[in-house]
């Protein structure tokens, strides 16, 4: 055998062959690397899919959703789809990140399609004027280019946005990149003709303690109920010596839970700028139960909530600095946060309730005991929803109005909400989701749900959003953390663990903490203005303003604790 390979070897045909690959060795390597990149998305493709080998149509939808979420309610519809009109269909999830992420491509692919439009069809000029208006809700009435885009069935190849919070849903309706339908056959406005019980108080009310459920001009609507709080792992908690649970946000403030923290990127995701704007939210509303006790107060109605409310911002971004500075990481994925707080490479986190909940689940022992739990902090954070729309120009706006149609219908509030192996729940994965129906609460329902006993309509009477006080600063927290927490989080967590290792000197902390450059009234002024304004050149100034201004006070911080100054 040996004699043959070698004759094989030394033959004139083999040497050459060999001489051939040596020469051309980098090219080749380049070859089957690129080979592989093209063969691995096919290779690595989960068995279960919604992608059929043969379909009559396709619905494309742009989502920010767990992949449980989008298996369970794809291969849902395609059996419903299949069962009522005997059509196979293929739903084409599209999932570029988090809703910055689609926000940010749905403005570049309705932005595209209009300049198409603009010059091919209405044979305009475009410029940057026209592209910076079209889809600017503070555009001029008059504007050209901002009446002709409303005017206009433009698309982006995308038929529903499913998934996200009320906040980014809102801004892409002032967009108009949403669209309520006919107000017949498609849309939320054919759907509220077809089940006007569900567009009510005793279905899905407008608002509930403040928070928006639908959309009154029906362009987007809440499918399911959403919460912000706190995963936590037992077992890591009484190693680091916290003998209980976390049950409020400045717990995770708690220097012992220095390097123990998992969060995310509120630049990356809607749903962690909100669990933010909830924390800023409650210190504001203890800041005025404070102030109104004070007896014989002279300050007005108006002077005592313009207090509160500068008070709170103020302490609320402090909590948010600390919890920041006890963060291993800031993650660019909200999902990933349960995942570490679950293997223990986390004692706690913040998240929606669903990761959570999912989280606990999967570790719960036969017994039902779990090391992971999770709890949304009682006057800490409302009950918000989690919305679908219709997108302008769909290209499918029929099937697409069936899809949202089926998600507001008892059969999507049975998945998001039965346990598996219930008629009508999930297949394979709890969704530990709370339907959005306040009418599907049944006592048959209840029984058959994951969280039945949540009874999330009552609790959200013990938390009152007041979007007076946050919502015209929603992006400026976003942009505030990113660059005080996230950009800076090298300099802010080596300070902090000078400071603990030092003992907490006063004089250090309050240097730390210093938020005088993003005082509530620079975030709603001269910041808010600048990020309303869409100049980027503006926008980084102003970040690496800050940023250099922050980083410096955290190393000074730090070396005034090491210093005993």
């Amino acid at each position: 055998m040996n004699e043959r390979l070698t004759t094989l070897l030394a033959h004139p045909r083999t040497q050459a062959v060999l001489a051939w690959i040596r020469q051309w060795r980098k090219e080749l390597a380049v070859f089957f690397l690129m080979l592989a990149t093209l063969a691995g998305p096919f290779l690595l493709k989960p068995t279960q899919s919604t992608a059929p080998a043969h379909y009559d149509r396709r619905l494309v939808i742009i989502s920010p959703h767990h992949d449980r979420i989008r298996e369970e309610f794809g291969h849902a519809f395609a059996r419903h789809w299949k069962a009522t009109k005997g059509e196979t269909i293929f739903i084409d999830w599209r999932v570029p990140g988090g809703t910055s992420e689609i926000a940010m491509l749905i403005k570049s692919e309705a932005t595209a399609a209009f300049q198409n439009y603009w010059q091919s069809k209405l044979h305009q000029t475009w410029s940057p004027a026209v592209a910076q208006s079209c889809l600017n809700p503070k555009a001029a009435p008059e504007d050209a280019a901002r009446k002709a885009y409303l005017a206009s069935n433009i698309g982006t190849g995308i038929d529903v946005f499913f998934g996200g919070g009320a906040y980014d849903f809102e801004q892409q309706a002032k967009a108009g990149t949403l669209v309520a339908g006919d107000g017949e056959k498609t849309g939320l406005s054919g759907l509220a003709k077809r089940h006007p019980e569900w567009f009510s108080d005793a279905g899905i009310p407008e608002k509930l303690s403040g928070e928006p459920f639908r959309d009154p001009q029906f362009r987007w609507c809440g499918t399911c109920l959403s919460s912000s709080g706190m995963v936590f792992n037992r077992d890591v908690l009484r190693r680091i010596g916290i003998p209980t649970d976390p049950v409020a946000w400045d717990n995770l403030a708690d220097p012992r839970y220095y390097g123990q923290i998992a969060l995310s990127d509120p630049g990356k995701s809607g749903s962690v700028t909100k669990a933010l704007e909830m924390l800023i939210q409650q210190q504001m509303q203890i800041a005025y139960d404070r102030l109104k006790a004070v007896p014989k107060s002279k300050l007005s109605p108006d002077q005592l909530e313009a207090q509160a409310v500068a008070e709170g911002w103020n302490e609320g971004l402090r909590l948010i600095l600390r919890i920041s500075a006890n963060a291993r990481y800031f993650t660019d994925f909200s999902t990933k946060i349960p995942l570490e707080v679950a293997k223990g490479d986390a004692a706690a986190g913040m998240c929606i309730d669903f990761y959570g909940r999912s989280a606990e689940e999967d570790v719960r022992k036969v017994d039902g005991t779990s090391r992971v739990g999770f709890i949304a902090p009682l006057g800490g954070t409302s009950v918000s929803v989690d919305p679908i729309g219709l997108l302008r120009g769909a290209p499918e706006p029929e099937l697409a109005t069936a899809f949202i149609e089926f998600v507001l219908g008892d059969q999507g509030q049975k998945l998001w909400s039965y346990r598996v192996g219930e008629p009508g729940g999930p297949k394979e994965h709890a969704l530990r989701r709370l339907p959005v129906r306040h009418d599907f609460y049944t006592a048959d329902n209840i029984a058959r749900m994951s969280d039945g006993r949540e009874a999330p309509f009552e609790k959200a009477q013990s938390f009152t959003y007041h979007p007076a006080r946050t919502a015209a600063a929603f992006n400026a927290i976003r942009f505030i953390v990113r660059i005080i927490c996230v950009d800076s989080h090298n300099e802010l967590h080596a300070a902090w663990k000078t400071i603990i290792d030092h003992g907490m000197p006063e004089r250090a902390i309050k240097v730390l903490e210093d938020l005088t450059r993003v005082k509530h009234e620079a975030a709603t002024g001269n910041i808010a203005k600048i990020l309303a304004a869409r100049d980027k050149v503006q926008e980084t100034r102003l970040a690496r303003e800050l940023g250099d201004a922050f980083r410096n006070q955290y190393i000074k911080a730090g070396r005034m604790a090491q210093n005993d100054e």
